[in-house]
């Protein structure tokens, strides 16, 4: 039994948009007004519910917010025409197809058609293939929040051994190139992972992405670990939980982050800093044409 730190990610995100908040007033003095356009198609209600809490965040720090909510059996041919049209809207400079979508449409057709230069998602090709061959990029908003958290409270990944156990495109395979950028030494695990423990047993950083209630128990960790908990999972009981076992794990750990109020604030943070990132971009690219 260890004395841990849990590392309070709704603080940190806190601190994340507060900064932003900052630069937000100071590029409206310049005339430029950072600008987010989510799309949202039909009525699922944990998408309604991300979607609320990206647009309250948008709201606080300045940034301009639009919503275009679209029926669940829209044709794939008039989602993309409505992506198309925002590609072209230099007004907007960060553009977000909440996922999931319906079955009918290819999400990955879709996620292609963004305009690289509007992706603060982090998911179009061009991104991706730019954050693997280490050149400037907008990165997924979870692999990078979990980066600057552990930057913020003084955790330096450089020579340690990360273990990332899921292989998602969203924060598994993201967020093992982010930790070897970091010259951290990067194991990645998954479902058909074979003595999983071993592997864990090995991490000074372990990345629980998996999606499995409480998995994760002590057995996983190695003593003194740093643990991070992107799971978001439902009990029977209604109780939102994450992959690790909090209780059992944390008095192993040297920090650990709770769910909720971990990662899940920092990837709003996050998706907020790309769109300003974003709005300069266009705002040096439209100054050198002119």
């Amino acid at each position: 039994m260890m004395s841990y730190r849990i590392i309070d990610g709704k603080a940190i995100a806190q601190q994340v948009r507060d900064e932003l908040k900052d630069e937000v007033a100071r590029l409206k003095k310049q005339g430029i007004v950072p600008g987010l356009t989510v799309i949202l198609v039909g009525n699922h209600p944990a998408s309604e519910s991300y979607v609320r809490g990206k647009m309250r965040a948008s709201e606080e720090v300045g940034i301009r917010s639009d919503l275009i909510r679209m029926n669940e059996d829209i044709s794939p041919q008039e989602l993309l025409a409505e992506v198309r049209k925002l590609n072209d809207d230099p007004s907007v400079h960060g553009i977000l197809v909440q996922l999931p979508l319906p079955r009918h449409i290819d999400a990955n057709q879709v996620i292609a058609t963004i305009s690289p230069e509007k992706d603060v998602d982090g998911f179009t090709p061009v991104n991706v293939g730019n954050l693997v061959i280490g050149q400037d990029a907008f990165y997924p908003c979870t692999p990078y929040g979990i980066m600057e958290l552990l930057k913020r409270i003084g955790i330096s990944v450089e020579g340690k051994h990360a273990v990332v156990i899921g292989r998602s495109n969203i924060v598994g395979k993201p967020m093992s190139i982010l930790l070897q950028r970091a010259n951290a030494t990067v194991t990645m695990c998954h479902s058909r992972t074979i003595d999983l423990p071993s592997y864990t047993k090995q991490a000074d950083i372990l990345i629980a992405a998996v999606g499995r209630a409480e998995l994760i128990t002590s057995e996983y960790v190695k003593p003194g670990a740093v643990v991070i908990d992107v799971g978001i999972n439902r009990r029977e009981d209604g109780k939102l939980v994450g992959d690790v076992l909090f209780a059992e794990v944390a008095p192993h750990c040297s920090a650990i982050t709770p769910v909720p109020g971990g990662v899940g604030p920092m990837t709003i943070a996050m998706l907020l800093k790309n769109t300003v990132k974003s709005a300069k971009m266009h705002h040096r690219s439209a100054s050198s044409n002119g």
